[in-house]
């Protein structure tokens, strides 16, 4: 295994930032000075500024945040996070990407930085659909500033896929799928537009969904899974 995928695997950072790690001689592998794209091999001692790191075998959860949490390790404001929701054996994981405290919906947690990397680095376009309820009857052509994109905070967001899948007087719901997720977007795409968002839910990172899952339950990533996050 090459050394910066080892260091990722372990959790120390992505593979990107584990090569600058590399390339600052911070790494040595049984005592001497690694290199980038040398190979680690069964046995060996590798070390991050002194420290031993052991190969771990990487953990993966997928969440069904409910509203009333945070996507953080801790809060100096005292208010529930995610891990407050998982196992106490689930190790050192953290949230990927973010939902916002009155956002609910999936959420992935895991050891692993270089999946984290992947779905959250905005070059690779990884999909991420949302439902969202807002007041009052929409029709799709209303929808069209939002797909196209919409100036928000001094910035266009980037086009992205949206239709309605409910409608009435009282609310309409609709499918948003974006690509590159800013803080509390969709709230700002949605208000630009001139609606209040009264619910708004992650439901699908790629394909993978929240099925089966209720409100502030989890359940173990397959390696399937994984590797199709990897992929996406």
């Amino acid at each position: 295994m090459r050394i910066n995928k080892y260091l990722a695997s372990s959790g120390i950072a992505s593979r990107r930032e584990c090569d600058r790690l590399i390339q600052e001689g911070k790494v040595k592998i049984n005592g001497k000075t690694a290199v980038l794209g040398i190979e680690v091999n069964d046995g060996d001692e590798v070390s991050v500024d002194g420290k031993l790191i052991a190969l771990k075998k990487n953990e993966y959860y997928l969440l069904n945040k409910p509203k009333g949490y945070i996507c953080s390790v801790s809060d100096e404001k005292g208010r529930k996070t995610v891990l407050d929701l998982m196992p106490a054996t689930a190790g050192r994981i953290y949230p990927v990407g973010r939902l916002d405290y009155d956002s609910e919906g999936l959420i992935i947690l895991t050891t692993d930085g270089e999946l984290a990397q992947h779905l959250t680095h905005p070059s690779n376009n990884v999909p991420k659909t949302y439902l969202v309820k807002v007041e009052g009857k929409l029709t799709e052509t209303d929808l069209n500033p939002i797909r196209s994109g919409i100036e928000i905070d001094g910035y266009v967001t980037k086009k992205c896929k949206a239709h309605i899948v409910e409608t009435n007087k009282e609310y309409t719901k609709a499918h948003i799928t974006l690509f590159e997720g800013k803080n509390r977007e969709i709230r700002k795409m949605f208000s630009a537009i001139g609606k209040e968002v009264m619910l708004l839910k992650r439901i699908k990172i790629g394909e993978l969904s929240l099925r089966g899952l209720n409100r502030g339950e989890y359940r173990k990533l397959s390696k399937q899974e994984v590797d199709y996050l990897m992929s996406i």
